[in-house]
């Protein structure tokens, strides 16, 4: 694929699943969580130029530095999404303002590599932020599958509904207009 048509498909896929992620939603831990982001792997590293022929260890230390960044966000956003069951028992899921909080360092951060290796005249092919994305997305569904098992458990075991995160925290005061 070229450069633009991996641009494309990135700019999909994040927009597809910070859309949805925001929205609430029951998580079913026992789909294949991990299918989509082995795709996008693939995709990723069936890619000839995703090291630059002409330096290749800084291409190299910058492809693993984005997928290490893509690896951090993914277990940050996985962390920062709330969970609860429902009465019914089925997990749900959300992500709250510090997920955006923890998306927007991630951004930042994958900037700042990109300017780092134009500045020392390194190419950096699209394929390498595919990679981290599916670094990201293996990542969060994991961390989120794990958690929800062992919240699904401690629930049935304690033979109630579990609270969500933040229950025990009060309603803010609200000011009348």
């Amino acid at each position: 694929m070229s450069g633009l048509v991996n641009a494309l498909v990135i700019v999909a896929v994040a927009a597809v699943v910070i859309v949805r992620q925001f929205r609430a939603r029951a998580l079913d831990t026992d789909r294949r969580w991990w299918v989509l982001p082995v795709i996008l792997a693939v995709v990723a590293l069936r890619e000839p130029g995703i090291l630059d022929a002409h330096h290749r260890a800084g291409s190299a230390a910058l492809l693993a530095a984005e997928v290490l960044i893509g690896l951090a966000t993914g277990a940050g956003w996985a962390w920062t999404t709330r969970l609860w069951t429902a009465p019914d028992g089925v997990v749900w899921t959300k992500s709250t303002r510090a997920s955006i909080g923890v998306w927007l360092v991630g951004i930042g951060m994958r900037a700042g590599l990109f300017a780092l290796g134009a500045a020392a005249g390194v190419h950096q092919h699209s394929s390498a932020l595919m990679l981290s994305l599916a670094g990201t997305l293996l990542v969060r569904a994991g961390i989120l599958t794990w958690r929800a098992r062992s919240f699904a458990t401690a629930s049935a075991s304690a033979g109630r509904t579990a609270p969500a995160y933040g229950d025990d925290m009060r309603a803010a005061w609200k000011e009348s207009v």
